[in-house]
């Protein structure tokens, strides 16, 4: 099995950055994006052509999205990134089920389908690692987002569950739980809100998506060998 990673949401922040740090250090790619046209031309255009093995396009907040893209997947994967994230502001008392299915489905039932898509290959070969960019609200809570705290949560445990299920195949899964990242999806914040959370966090600074990049290209090293199960904190000690 070759150095092949699928990316889960590459069309993100998080995502593209993920993908630029992987594909610097030789990893062929698959690309999933489902809206970011633009985003994700962009960083096709910086990636050398031959990296990329495959580009889908799918919802995965949808059955027939979720269908579509596992139909998409013939090769051998080795390493997958879960990086997709939506997230929806309000109080719990208003959020629709449509909303709920959403977030159930794109942070939760797509993950547990696309795992068992890429198992049994891993399991075969005896190899394999999965990252889960989860995050700090799944650890602490947020008020006006505890539907995505409550699915975020959900895939912290996942990582655990699944480590201590696979692990004797010599598969490696862990979650990287980004504080707070400086992407779009915090542009909702005033800069005054901004300031406020940044004053908050011992280091004093928001992080960037290439913070996240690092620890994901960590934990999926060699020099991660002996880790799984793991959140990997990244945070600036915000927490």
């Amino acid at each position: 099995m070759g150095n092949t990673c699928l990316i889960v949401g590459a069309s993100g922040e998080i995502g593209t950055a993920i993908a630029k740090k992987l594909a610097g250090q030789g990893c062929q790619l698959i690309l999933h994006y489902h809206q970011n046209e633009a985003s994700i031309r962009n960083l096709i255009n910086e990636i050398n052509a031959d990296q990329i093995i495959k580009l889908i396009r799918a919802d995965l907040s949808k059955q027939e999205g979720l269908q579509f893209f596992l139909s998409q997947l013939h090769m051998d994967i080795n390493k997958v990134v879960f990086a997709s994230g939506t997230s929806t502001i309000g109080l719990i008392q208003d959020l629709s089920n449509e909303d709920m299915d959403r977030l159930l489905h794109l942070h939760v039932k797509a993950l547990w389908r696309i795992t068992q898509h890429v198992l049994p290959g891993m399991i075969t070969l005896k190899t394999g690692h999965i990252v889960l960019i989860t995050s700090i609200w799944g650890e602490v809570g947020a008020s006006c987002e505890v539907a995505y705290s409550t699915v975020k949560g959900a895939q912290n445990t996942f990582v655990r569950a699944l480590a201590k299920e696979t692990g004797p195949s010599g598969i490696h899964v862990n979650g990287v739980s980004p504080g707070f990242i400086d992407t779009k999806m915090n542009h909702h914040l005033s800069e005054m809100e901004k300031l406020e959370l940044v004053s908050d966090i011992p280091l004093q600074k928001s992080g960037q998506p290439e913070d996240v990049a690092d620890a994901v290209s960590f934990l999926l090293s060699d020099r991660a060998k002996y880790i799984t199960g793991e959140i990997l904190r990244v945070n600036g000690g915000w927490s």
